[in-house]
């Protein structure tokens, strides 16, 4: 029997492909380029891959197809979201590869070394840092670009396994706390295969409900169109379709950090070296709930009314758990995972509009809100003691008077979290909240300025404790950033500033890609 492969356009797959081809390239530099240089070889490639991809994405901005046999859709939503994903992932690159604010690197240089051994300690003082991390985060990048592409649970699962399991080794490869930058690593990749598994089963739930659905003999399928054609079939029994959303549902929560399943966070959050935080608080979110959106957008429209309450619901406690938790955190990365959290429900209110409005104003929000946070760990990398980053919020204290530049730099990117006017926060909370008034989600609306309003005493507490108390005999130093991290932080200060004051060319471009192919 002969086989027959699915047409492919690779000119719309080439963001993907490129990616990947980079990933398998920078495993082969590590077998064969000198370790001296791999570092700076691997940072080039990294960055030229992402910028490659970014111009195919670019050439293929008028594109609105499924190929690969119904299992990758390119459509507006999927080339917006893959833009974002490069240009933040490009932002994180670039800390990932600084060198010069820390020597060697914020990454361990020999990950099987024994812990607290004499070599762990060489390593931790002298070495370079381990450049597998760069074919890692380039292969977490080509799944992050699949994943919001993907027009099949098979192939979404694929995807969030793709990027997933690289994000877990990341995780633990922190050149300093080893022991917390390990535990974290476990507990994600533990609580991340629970959440892997309720998607599978998920899916064959859904498998089955199309199957029910579409009478004896059907073949059913897991492709969002027979999910769709399925759901709209009001004759099928909803049992297994309600049963198979809640747990696909479960999966892709878990992912953007949405209460009760985001008790991962705050560790993780706290223990990966903070590069690869910045890079998982913009680029996993981003991806996550550009799979999200197609599922809830493509796949389940027709059920909408069914699973609004519920994740309108899930939403609030978001928001709630995000903003009260981030009260009582005394750790800026810890204190900036529960912000995480809280954006998570924002951007859920957007995501819950179900309509062109709602769709456009999330991804400005993923975009405005990938910038913020990418900088402000930029800023983290920069507070430093002799053992390493300053984290805890007591040694901020009086930081302004010792670098007010970069105090000044890490206030303004709280008040954008804080949703402050003339910043990024504020116009994106605007877009979202006004689409889900539009939608008639008042009470999610109100949920949402309420817990703004108690998420902003945090933000507020640090810029206090930097600029008017006095600094102490231990407040830590501010590190001058390499061209690197300066060039990450001027990125990411400046978007959020001109989409403070000027947002409506990428509210524009957002509305002009607000709309699946199906």
């Amino acid at each position: 029997m002969d086989l027959e492969f699915p047409p492919m356009d690779y000119a719309a797959l080439s963001p993907i492909l490129i990616l990947f081809g980079a990933s398998l390239l920078g495993v082969l530099v590590e077998a064969f380029v000198p370790r001296a240089r791999r570092h700076l070889v691997q940072l080039i490639l990294g960055l030229l891959a992402v910028v490659a991809a970014l111009v195919m994405v670019v050439l293929n901005a008028n594109d609105r197809l499924i190929t690969a046999s119904t299992a990758v859709a390119i459509d507006g939503p999927t080339l917006f979201l893959q833009g974002a994903i490069l240009v933040l992932a490009g932002m994180a690159l670039l800390l990932i590869g600084e060198r010069s604010v820390q020597r060697g690197g914020a990454f361990v240089a020999h990950a099987a070394v024994t812990v607290g051994s004499p070599e762990d300690q060489r390593q931790a003082a002298d070495e370079g840092g381990a450049t597998e991390v760069y074919p890692l985060t380039m292969f977490a990048i080509s799944g992050m670009l699949l994943f919001v592409a993907a027009n099949d649970l098979l192939t979404m699962f694929i995807a969030l396994e793709a990027f997933s399991l690289p994000l877990y080794l990341l995780c633990a490869l922190a050149r300093r706390r080893r022991l917390l930058s390990q535990e974290a690593a476990l507990k994600y990749f533990l609580l991340g295969s629970y959440a892997s598994a309720f998607f599978l089963f998920g899916m064959a739930l859904v498998y089955g409900f199309t199957v029910g659905a579409g009478g004896p003999g059907s073949g059913g399928g897991v492709d969002f169109g027979t999910i769709r054609t399925a759901v709209s079939d009001s004759s099928a029994s909803p049992v297994l379709l309600f049963a198979g959303l809640a747990l696909l549902s479960i999966g892709l929560l878990f992912k953007i950090a949405a209460a009760p399943f985001h008790v991962w966070t705050p560790d993780v959050y706290q223990g990966a070296p903070t590069p690869i935080t910045g890079f998982m608080a913009a680029c996993t979110k981003v991806a996550a709930f550009g799979g999200l959106l197609r599922v809830l957008h493509v796949a389940f429209s027709g059920a909408s009314w069914n699973f609004v309450p519920v994740l309108g619901t899930v939403a609030v406690l978001t928001m709630l758990v995000g903003a009260i938790l981030a009260v009582t955190q005394t750790d800026i990365k810890r204190l900036l995972a529960y912000s995480s959290v809280a954006n998570a429900g924002y951007l859920l209110v957007g995501a819950l509009a179900i309509s062109r409005d709602g769709l456009s104003s999330t991804m400005f929000y993923l975009v405005a809100y990938g910038f913020t946070v990418v900088a402000a760990f930029g800023v983290v990398t920069l507070v430093r003691d002799a053992d390493g980053e300053a984290t805890h919020l007591s040694r901020w204290a009086g930081l302004g008077r010792r670098s007010p530049l970069y105090a000044g730099l890490f206030t303004f990117l709280l008040l954008a979290f804080a949703g402050i006017p003339l910043t990024s926060g504020f116009t994106s909370k605007f877009a979202v909240f006004g689409a889900a008034l539009d939608a008639g989600q008042t009470w999610l609306v109100v949920a949402g300025v309420l817990t703004s309003m108690i998420l902003a005493f945090p933000y507020l507490r640090v810029v206090v404790m930097m600029w008017l108390s006095e600094p102490g005999e231990s407040t830590p130093t501010v590190s001058l950033p390499g061209g690197l991290t300066a060039t990450a932080l001027a990125i990411g200060v400046l978007a959020t500033l001109v989409l403070g004051v000027a947002p409506a060319p990428l509210l524009d471009l957002a509305n002009g890609a607000a709309e699946f192919v199906r």
